[in-house]
């Protein structure tokens, strides 16, 4: 790999490559309220691509929590060698359910099937999708999630929860996800969650991060106290990292807020810590995580973690640590 350097610390990339991004592709879902429709990005050259699959969160603005959503890393990471597969979950407001549906309104166990549909049907979306046909490594995929979604990523990573409706332990691990990154996820349940969101939410009230063995990036940001989810203020979204075994590795971004400085779109009203410095980070060490958990010798991890993430000047974005 060609390398530059990187403006974050002393992170490597290879050069941006043009990308092709399509959507949306339909994949046939029996017993889904509506098939599944996704966006497949990725560079326009080069083979045995690794493939994430991204899970969005559910903000404000109607378009960011579906296929069209997080533009800022998926266009980062298509054009630094990834394939980005986003679904569009039944959670999303595009879709415009109707509230009885089953599983409404967070679909929880839907967004985990949807991502293991997603891999059942790789060869469809390369038919759909001819300019990737014979270009993806099938044994080199991560997932990512962002807030409820990286609850979704939680669960094919291991986690586990007991299923409000019959109390029985639900495991949902996908054995051919080798990597993943959590951003801004919820953390433990009981008595660390709110009222009204134990209440509303009881998939969220226990979770069980004891057998989330994947190797996994945790960010969360230090101002993210997402008061409307959880008592436990910012440390909450840290939990998946202190409360997992295995090989782990925990970023905290200093002042940032549950949009981490802007992922899920450019420009988003909803941001509340509008941040491009954030933002090229979070693209940055994402992308040199899973290269070096998906490659193993490749030293794009501890290059980005060893530089501490000083920018330019003297201000620290964060800080990692890993176990």
């Amino acid at each position: 790999m060609s390398e530059s350097a990187d403006p974050v610390g002393t992170t490597f990339t290879s050069p941006a490559a043009p990308v092709l991004s399509v959507s949306p592709v339909v994949l046939p879902a029996p017993g889904r309220a509506v098939d599944l429709e996704v966006r497949v990005s990725a560079p326009v050259t080069g083979g045995d691509l690794p493939v994430i699959l991204l899970s969005h969160g559910q903000g404000h603005s109607n378009h960011l929590s579906s296929l069209n959503g997080y533009a800022p890393l998926v266009n980062f990471w298509a054009a630094h060698g990834f394939v980005v597969i986003q679904p569009t979950h039944l959670s999303s407001t595009t879709l415009s359910l109707d509230p009885g549906t089953p599983g409404a309104p967070m679909y929880w166990r839907s967004r985990v099937e949807d991502m293991t549909r997603i891999l059942d049907q790789l060869d469809g979306i390369e038919a759909a999708v001819p300019q990737l046909l014979g270009r993806l490594d099938r044994s080199k995929v991560a997932v990512v999630g962002h807030s409820m979604g990286g609850h979704t990523a939680s669960l094919l990573l291991g986690a586990r929860l007991t299923d409000p409706d019959d109390g029985t332990e639900v495991n949902l691990a996908e054995p051919r996800i080798k990597a993943g990154v959590l951003l801004a996820a919820p953390g433990r349940g009981g008595d660390a969650l709110t009222e009204a969101i134990a209440e509303s939410f009881p998939f969220l009230v226990a979770p069980d991060f004891s057998a989330m063995t994947t190797p996994t990036l945790v960010v969360a940001g230090d101002k993210d106290d997402s008061a409307h989810l959880t008592v436990q203020g910012p440390d909450w979204h840290a939990d998946p990292y202190f409360l997992s075994p295995g090989r782990k590795s925990l970023l905290t971004l200093f002042d940032a807020e549950h949009g981490l400085g802007g992922i899920s779109g450019y420009d988003v009203a909803e941001t509340t810590d509008e941040n491009p410095e954030r933002v090229s980070a979070v693209q940055r060490l994402t992308w040199a995580y899973l290269r070096t958990e998906l490659y193993p010798g490749d030293p794009a991890w501890q290059a980005a973690s060893e530089a501490a993430l000083v920018a330019a000047g003297s201000s620290s974005l964060g800080r990692v640590e890993s176990k």
